[in-house]
């Protein structure tokens, strides 16, 4: 085989909606405020009996089933998430044991928001070396449990959920060469940190370098794919809020492209707002099965992970 290709997607987000309105009942804010700076109307919040594992273990399990693929057939399970409480068994183990997937190699990843995109690629890689042939790629956060639920700027971001990929080899490649990367002297601007850890940002020089340095590299990613920004019919980027999404998509030059804005409902999910938004995406039937869709994550460490992908 040649390289791999996502084969079928899926996703879960709890049942509790925590809305604008209700959060002005806890901090300082109000509706119009969280709106205007970060455009986010809606998040979802996990119960206490939903953890990272039973997320990504619904999730997969969506995913999967739509695959075709028995459970028998995974032999990779790689996890994207920085809020897993448990270190063993890991997510991925979890996962496998849930879905009675038999004996994959199972392993979590922690690059915070860039996390699925990374996960993405180390699936790419391992069934392009031949070292799997079917891998289960899930993006998972309870993002609320490390909120600092006393600070204004940071807890109406927050949000619960998890997004996976069933990727399966292919003669024909659908995941192109991923770029990554990092600026790690600046890695304190996004810190979860402290026992118990709280979630804690500089917002503005992230901003700065989400709207300013990224742009240019996600052009490198559709460089290193062969396809033009114009040629794009979807942008997924990590959903951290409008204000960056909206700068970042301009300047890339997708003209043509279709650009996720599931945050608006979900909320900054971390790791879990790609795939999150990409499997919704598929399923509304708004981009053509083969069409070429970029994924772009970044965030924590001031870390950055892209590939195109073809929708599945």
């Amino acid at each position: 085989m040649t390289g791999s290709r996502v084969l079928a997607l899926g996703h879960y987000q709890p049942s509790r909606v925590l809305t604008n309105d209700e959060l002005a009942t806890m901090v300082d804010t109000s509706d119009e405020w969280i709106r205007s700076r970060v455009g986010i109307r809606t998040r979802r919040i996990a119960g206490p009996e939903e953890t990272v594992a039973s997320m990504a273990a619904r999730a997969a399990a969506k995913a999967l089933a739509d695959s075709g693929l028995a459970a028998g057939e995974i032999d990779l399970v790689v996890v994207a998430t920085c809020t897993a409480v448990d270190r063993s068994p890991n997510t991925a183990a979890r996962v496998a044991a849930e879905l009675g997937l038999g004996s994959p190699a199972v392993m979590d990843v922690n690059v915070v928001c860039a996390g699925f995109t990374h996960a993405l690629a180390t699936a790419d890689h391992a069934i392009r070396a031949g070292a799997a042939r079917h891998a289960l790629v899930i993006g998972v956060e309870k993002f609320s449990s490390v909120a600092d639920w006393t600070d204004r700027t940071t807890c109406v971001l927050v949000g619960d959920g998890a997004g996976a990929a069933v990727v399966t080899a292919s003669d024909e490649p659908g995941i192109g060469p991923v770029l990554w990367g990092s600026v790690p002297e600046m890695g304190h601007a996004v810190r979860i940190e402290g026992e118990p850890s709280r979630f804690a940002q500089e917002g503005q020089t992230v901003y700065r370098w989400a709207t300013t340095q990224l742009p240019p590299i996600a052009r490198q990613v559709c460089e290193r794919a062969g396809v033009a920004p114009e040629e794009l019919a979807a942008v997924v980027l990590h959903q951290a809020n409008l204000r960056i999404i909206e700068p970042v998509a301009r300047r890339l030059g997708a003209v043509n492209a279709i650009v996720a804005d599931d945050v608006t409902e979900s909320g900054n999910t971390s790791a879990a707002s790609i795939p999150l938004a990409l499997s919704k995406l598929v399923a509304s039937g708004r981009v053509a099965s083969g069409a070429p869709i970029l994924l772009f994550g970044f965030g924590g460490n001031l870390s950055y992970a892209g590939q195109v992908i073809r929708c599945p």
